[in-house]
C-alpha cells in the first residue's frame, strides 16, 4: 500500500474541520497510520516549503503554516497519494470541484484548508519531516476486503 502525507492547516484546525477532513479520509477507504496535532517550529516548515523558498509568499507561507496548531498524518491506501489530492481538490478553492475539501470549505489559496504530498517521493520526504518511525502504527482495517481486489 502507498502511504501519503496530509496536513489539515491551521485554518482548518481554527474553523473546526479536523473531523470533516478526517471523516472523508476515512469514508474513502484510506486508513490513518500516524496522526499529531502541532503547530510547526519555523525550522520545520522552511523544511517541508522548501521547494517555495524563491517565491515571493514564502515568508506569508511559513508565518501562515507556523501561526497555530495543524494536524498532520500519515494516510495508506492503494494509489494513496493521487485518491487524497483528489480528496482534497485543485490547490486554487476557487478551481476546486464542489465535494472535494477545499471546493467544499475553501474560498482563497493562501486559506486552502489541508496540504497533501504531490508525489511518492514528496511524500517520503515530507513524512521524514514530520514523523518518526516510531510514530508509525501497522494494523489491517477490517473492511480491507472489501476495497480492494
Amino acid at each position: 500500500m502507498q502511504q501519503t502525507y496530509i496536513m489539515i492547516k491551521p485554518d482548518g484546525v481554527q474553523r473546526g474541520l479536523i473531523g470533516e477532513v478526517i471523516s472523508r479520509i476515512e469514508k474513502r477507504g484510506l486508513k490513518i497510520t500516524a496522526m499529531k496535532m502541532h503547530t510547526l517550529e519555523k525550522e520545520i516548515a522552511r523544511s517541508h516549503y522548501a521547494e517555495h523558498e524563491s517565491k515571493g509568499f514564502f515568508g506569508s507561507l511559513i508565518d501562515f503554516i507556523t501561526s497555530g496548531p495543524s494536524v498532520s498524518m500519515i494516510i495508506e491506501g492503494g494509489n494513496a497519494v493521487t485518491v487524497m489530492r483528489g480528496i482534497n481538490g485543485a490547490t486554487n478553492p476557487q478551481e476546486a470541484a464542489i465535494g472535494t475539501i477545499r471546493g467544499d470549505f475553501g474560498l482563497d489559496t493562501g486559506r486552502n484548508i489541508v496540504h497533501a504530498s504531490d508525489s511518492v517521493e514528496s511524500a517520503k520526504r515530507e513524512i521524514a519531516i514530520h514523523f518518526k518511525e516510531s510514530d508509525h502504527s501497522e494494523y489491517k482495517r477490517i473492511d480491507e476486503q472489501w476495497l480492494y481486489e
